[in-house]
């Protein structure tokens, strides 16, 4: 466990705010090579990504997924120590990427480390696919690698994806899939016009209201055994000149929508439409897609990484899709089986963002682990 900690503090030095790498996949493709990875590294436009793998054979192959961008840090007085310097006390870890995810990245590595030292001709491939694309735009990262491993037919049987999924305490939560995001960018169009001679204008703010209601209030479907139901939220809703005896003459608003699998992307596109039609508003509608669903049932991957889990910390996980969407909706479509097993995420993207250091070893641990179970 000291190595998995300076390696974490170590990634945690390179200020490597989306897209920027800052090194720290040199450290990685480093440690990697010493082990005899073949290394690819994969540019595009101005994001570092490396494809890496390990074993004489394709079948089956463990791919562990990650990112080395972080979040920037917000207002950095508002930090009880520099974010970009690790700080440990009281037993807990600080600094940005502290558990999102460079304690993560630090337990593949060390555990991959002392798994190939212990068994150089194991069975099957080990592979990782690593970006510096998650926390931004994910155009030129895991999107793009996935794309280019499609189109050699690379394999890919299961990936197990480094974010922090537990909740509470390390290991009481395991990632089986992600709801799909859908936003929408509204623009309602009216009439400007003065605040005493309502009949000569048409105020846009007026005419979404019966049809923002009825879309927030909507219960969109009941969800599933592992899936939440579909839920509509506003992120932004802006109208008006500043003047207060001014009718606006447009309104725009930002919206986004978490779907289950209960849904279609073009079902939900048709209802939102179809809602702002009844109610004769007046509109332009983009849409934005930033992931699907993606769902892996419960089964023998899901089941070892479980059971690797319980190996360390004594209990089973819940399985949850919960939570925003991830990488792992690039990897799904491969044919993948998708895992996600990380520390505690409490702290994620928050000033002081932390972990604690007993959890970076636990989940070495789980790692190791799982390498020992799938491919020992």
């Amino acid at each position: 466990m000291p190595d998995t900690l300076a390696l974490t503090q170590d990634l945690i030095r390179r200020p490597s705010v989306s897209p920027e790498d800052h090194g720290c996949q040199d450290v990685m493709i480093a440690r990697l090579e010493a082990l005899g990875f073949q290394i690819e590294r994969l540019r595009f436009g101005n994001v570092d990504n490396f494809w890496a793998t390990h074993g004489r054979s394709t079948e089956p192959t463990l791919c562990f997924a990650g990112h080395t961008d972080v979040v920037p840090t917000g207002p950095v007085e508002d930090w009880h120590s520099d974010p970009f310097v690790p700080t440990i006390r009281d037993g807990i870890l600080y600094g940005r990427g502290a558990a999102d995810m460079k304690s993560g990245l630090a337990a593949m590595i060390t555990a991959t480390e002392a798994f190939v030292r212990e068994r150089a001709d194991h069975r099957g491939r080990i592979a990782y696919l690593i970006t510096s694309d998650e926390e931004g735009p994910s155009v030129d990262g895991t999107r793009r690698v996935a794309e280019h491993l499609k189109a050699r037919s690379e394999r890919i049987d299961w990936c197990l994806v480094g974010e922090p999924s537990s909740e509470q305490v390390f290991g009481d939560t395991l990632k089986i899939g992600r709801r799909g995001s859908l936003s929408g960018r509204l623009t309602v169009h009216g009439i400007q016009g003065h605040v005493a001679y309502p009949e000569l204008a048409d105020n846009p703010v007026h005419a979404l209201a019966p049809a923002l209601t009825e879309l927030c209030a909507r219960v969109w479907d009941q969800g599933s055994a592992h899936f939440g139901p579909t839920t509509f939220q506003v992120s932004n809703l802006n109208a008006g000149t500043g003047a207060p005896n001014v009718v606006p003459g447009e309104l725009k608003a930002r919206f986004n929508l978490r779907w289950s699998p209960a849904q279609t992307l073009e079902g939900l596109k048709a209802t939102v439409a179809g809602i702002l039609d009844r109610h004769r508003v007046r509109y332009t509608l983009d849409w934005f897609v930033s992931g699907l669903p993606f769902y892996t049932p419960p089964g023998a991957f899901s089941d070892a990484v479980s059971r690797a889990v319980a190996d360390v910390m004594g209990r089973t996980p819940v399985l949850s899709t919960g939570g925003g969407t991830s990488d792992g909706r690039f990897i799904a479509p491969l044919g993948a089986e998708v895992v996600e097993l990380g520390v505690v995420n409490r702290t994620i993207h928050k000033v002081n963002e932390s972990v604690r250091v007993e959890e970076i070893g636990q989940l070495q641990q789980a790692y190791a682990s799982l390498l020992g179970r799938l491919l020992g």
